[in-house]
């Protein structure tokens, strides 16, 4: 009625799906949790043979696809096109297979989604209306996938266990240069999947969607991340981490896809390119349901032998393809609001080419995962985070002294300023140490042979990307609670060293080192005191044990 220049608001889509789930069997909509802005999570569920059970469905075989839409809500296109893509499906005019089950959820940020203007994204050409980036907290709901920060967060993890999706789309518009291109699509990172998994993702069933997409007249290209692209040079694949939803998902080995429209073509077209995509991942799902069924379960068995798991990537700039790459050259012009040059992109000059695309990331960091870790129940935020993602849990049946291999975290670094309501630690270097330890009855012991370990191992080993502790969860370590006064200590130190010569020994080879070090009494203090029995063992250790094999 709007020729697709206007967005459904939040209030009318969730009473569009109630309606048509009073008038259709094919579909249920239920409320699965709250959000920060006090509105419940919505979640409608779609299956031709009219039964909504998602332990059913994979008894079935069924794949089951969740679309995840309005994590951005000043992008809507994926709320607008689920909710043509459900009035097909309801009035035949698409015919759900009966090997696919479909989730979606209609709105994710609902407090952005309420926060409606015309200007807060600047470079996109429409709608009309639009939701804010920020959620109610104002936190971008994209980098909370771990964390869980947010009220939508935690009932989006619930939606997702609920669920156990085989596939998963989280619909985006995209910033950065112009194109002709209407559609891009962020695929799971191919390594990050295994060896087994992510090479049929990206030799087999991602190349099934772009031609499907072709063949319907939208030729897609991967997602172009311009603040790291130099066309002379190639295009690189965009690494998600965990905070991210493709990067979440993959934890689970669940394929996910962040379709990413183009934010200058007009609505219409971005709304129709997705629906249309949409369409493609079910048709594709459908034609293919036993190889995705069948390499997500051999992923899982290929995890629980893998031994080394990698913490962090960095790109092989060796190996690519080619994709063909339609763009606008670029010019340059007088600006009319500064007067001085600026850059734009000539529509009257497109051109098409082929350019590398490099797909390939190396593991830069690896550990090697434990038979279990031991979590002291006194870190409940993360205990309970882990209960969220259906991590199986034991607990310490009586006080219990083990040898348990202890990090100490020897160095890191914090941001400066404050990152999605964290000031995130990087740079962290840990050193091992194997120590008795006493835990208490009821501490948690989380053996690693479950669905999860992988999520455990990058969650709960301390240099990863995403770990709790690059999340804050664990800084308390980092403080020391005891010290000493200098008058007090230099008696307690020489008798210290009186009775530790090899402590004197180290002491004298620093001074003889280290002018500075030799001339500030202070520092002398304090090297002594942090390597006596007086310093504090828990400054600065690791509260996460490893019982390794």
């Amino acid at each position: 009625m709007s020729g697709g220049t206007k967005s459904a608001n939040y209030f009318e889509v969730v009473e569009w799906y109630k309606t048509l789930d009073k008038e259709s069997g094919l579909i249920q909509v239920l409320e699965k949790g709250p959000t920060d802005a006090g509105y419940p999570l919505h979640l409608v569920m779609l299956s031709s043979d009219q039964k909504f059970d998602p332990v059913k469905w994979h008894q079935q075989g069924k794949v089951i696809l969740l679309i995840n839409n309005g994590i951005h809500p000043g992008e809507p296109d994926g709320i607008d096109a689920s909710m043509m893509l459900v009035r097909d499906i309801i009035n035949q005019k698409i015919i759900l297979p009966a090997n696919v089950a479909v989730g979606i959820i209609p709105v994710y940020n609902i407090g952005g989604c309420l926060n409606r203007s015309s200007y807060s994204r600047v470079n996109q050409n429409g709608p009309l209306e639009y939701g804010f980036r920020g959620n109610s907290q104002n936190l971008d709901l994209n980098r909370d996938f771990t964390k869980c920060d947010s009220k939508e967060a935690k009932s989006f993890t619930e939606i997702f266990h609920y669920l156990n999706p085989d596939i998963l789309v989280d619909n985006h518009v995209s910033d950065g240069a112009d194109f002709q291109h209407t559609m891009t699509l962020i695929s799971t990172q191919y390594n990050k999947l295994g060896p087994v998994q992510g090479k049929w993702l990206r030799e087999f069933f991602e190349p099934l969607l772009y031609q499907d997409m072709s063949q319907k007249g939208w030729k897609m290209i991967p997602y172009v991340d311009f603040g790291n692209t130099d066309f002379d040079k190639g295009m690189k694949m965009f690494m998600d981490p965990p905070r991210y939803s493709s990067g979440y998902a993959a934890l689970f080995n669940t394929l996910s896809f962040m379709p990413e429209t183009h934010m200058l073509k007009p609505y219409k077209d971005r709304v129709q390119a997705t629906y249309e995509l949409m369409k493609t991942f079910i048709k594709t799902a459908a034609g293919n349901s036993k190889n995705i069924k069948t390499q997500r379960a051999m992923a899982f068995t290929e995890i629980q032998k893998q031994q080394e798991f990698a913490l962090r990537w960095v790109q092989d700039t060796t190996v690519f393809s080619e994709i063909t790459f339609s763009g606008y050259k670029q010019s340059f012009g007088e600006s009319e609001a500064t007067g001085l040059q600026k850059m734009y992109y000539d529509h009257q000059k497109p051109f098409t080419k082929q350019i590398k695309f490099y797909h390939r990331f190396n593991p830069s960091v690896k550990v090697g995962a434990p038979k279990a870790y031991i979590i002291p129940q006194g870190w409940t935020e993360v205990i309970d985070l882990l209960l969220l993602n259906k991590v199986i849990l034991s607990r310490l049946k009586k006080d219990t002294s083990l040898t348990v291999n202890t990090y100490h975290i020897a160095d890191y670094k914090s941001y400066p300023q404050a990152y999605e309501k964290h000031h995130k630690n990087h740079s962290i270097k840990v050193s091992q140490s194997s120590e008795v330890m006493s835990f208490l009855k009821s501490d948690y012991i989380v053996y690693l042979d479950q669905p999860a370990k992988r999520y455990l191992v990058e969650m709960l080993e301390p240099t990863g990307d995403d770990s709790f502790f690059a999340w804050n969860f664990f800084d308390g370590i980092l403080q020391q609670k005891e010290g000493y006064s200098d008058y007090r200590w230099e008696d307690v130190a020489a008798e210290v060293l009186r009775k530790d010569p090899q402590l004197k020994a180290r002491i004298e080879a620093k001074k003889s080192a280290e002018l500075k070090f030799s001339e500030d009494s202070g520092s002398i203090l304090e090297f002594i005191f942090k390597n006596s029995k007086y310093y504090e063992p828990a400054h600065n250790r690791y509260p996460v044990y490893r019982i390794d094999y």
